[in-house]
């Protein structure tokens, strides 16, 4: 790996107003949500995973929510199909490789169909950047972005969110500008390909938080953040959120009270060549790097897991892991965002939950 210029700081105007999304209750982009919107969706996570299950059980009931899935997915699907049935909903999941979508059906004419056979709204995962945009726009249905191709995964950035507040700001009821201040979030690896990285860029800083890109070039060149960082709000003073690219990961790993470790997304690098054993030797999350240099750091991984790639089996199963609790934690912010998505902006005669009355918009 050629030497790189150590870091570089990304300071960029504030994020402008988006059309989208359509209905109130999609969440297409974590840009979607204001800060206080965030805030009522992490409380409202919490009062759903503390409730009657039985109570729970009628506030969604018989509702129909269809799961559209053109990738494979254990942790995203499972946990959003639990909590739409935890709220009393009807799902069906349709799958590409079960459905006229291997015949060549477009995704419009999917989520018509879809439509028409009475969901109320439509759970995407696709493999092309922008598609859940596309899929609103066509079905005038709430959609909610369960990851799309190299853009965004923003339930995922919410999960994430709720993990780093219960290990580092245990206590906090209701967010702000400086909720994260002096918190540093190291995310390494495939920046490049990360939906996940993205939205945690677009989430994090505008709590205060500082965010460090890690990786090789390769997996982070220079031009990779400006996209994503490029909508951030520009934070000035000591409790000044931004991103940054640190190539050095032990260097990086000083400075952080949270490690977020990606895996090499090998279906997405369409012929690049990575010397693996190199990525190791400069990337790899062990037991060793972790004492030495971050030995009070939380650990974190959104899944699937290459263990002995980018992580060794004794860190992500050491006590310094977050990984399944981060899981836990996507049932209950998916319940939160379910429930949104079906009474935001809901007509007068019905009711809709009391903390969707604007629809959780910025």
């Amino acid at each position: 790996m050629n030497p790189q210029p150590r870091r570089r700081t990304f300071n960029t105007p504030a994020p402008p107003a988006s059309p989208f999304p359509y209905h109130p209750g999609s969440l297409l982009s974590i840009l979607d949500l204001s800060v206080d919107g965030v805030s009522r969706l992490l409380a409202r996570a919490t009062e759903l995973e503390k409730q009657d299950p039985l109570k729970r059980n009628r506030i969604l009931a018989k509702r129909r929510i269809a799961l559209l899935f053109y990738e494979s997915s254990t942790r995203t699907r499972t946990s959003f199909e639990l909590a739409a049935k935890a709220l009393g909903a009807d799902t069906t999941l349709v799958s590409n490789l079960s459905s006229s979508i291997e015949k060549g059906e477009s995704l419009k004419d999917t989520g018509l169909t879809l439509r028409a056979l009475g969901a109320e709204a439509i759970i995407l995962r696709h493999n092309s950047s922008g598609a859940p945009w596309l899929l609103e726009q066509s079905a005038r249905l709430p959609v909610l972005n369960a990851g799309d191709g190299m853009h965004e995964h923003p339930t995922q950035a919410l999960l994430d969110l709720r993990t780093i507040l219960a290990h580092l700001r245990p206590g906090v009821r209701a967010l702000g500008a400086d909720t994260l201040a002096g918190v540093t979030v190291t995310i390494v690896g495939d920046i490049l390909h990360s939906r996940v990285a993205r939205s945690n860029m677009l989430m994090l800083p505008r709590l205060g938080a500082r965010v460090v890109l890690c990786g090789p070039k390769e997996l982070l060149p220079e031009t990779a953040t400006q996209s994503a960082t490029g909508t951030l709000p520009r934070r000035q003073g000591p409790a000044a959120g931004g991103v940054e690219i640190e190539r050095d990961f032990e260097e990086a790993m000083r400075e952080s009270q949270a490690i977020m470790m990606l895996r090499i997304q090998a279906e997405r690098l369409a012929g690049l060549q990575l010397d693996l054993e190199e990525y190791k030797a400069g990337y790899q999350l062990t037991g060793q790097r972790l004492a030495a240099h971050a030995p009070k750091a939380i650990v974190m991984h959104p899944g699937p897991i290459i263990r002995g790639m980018e992580i060794t089996a004794g860190v992500a199963d050491g006590v310094q892991s977050t990984i399944l609790e981060q899981v836990t934690n996507g049932v209950a912010i998916r319940m939160a965002v379910v429930e949104r998505a079906l009474t935001a902006g809901v007509p007068s005669d019905r009711s809709p939950s009391p903390g969707w009355k604007e629809g959780g918009r910025a």
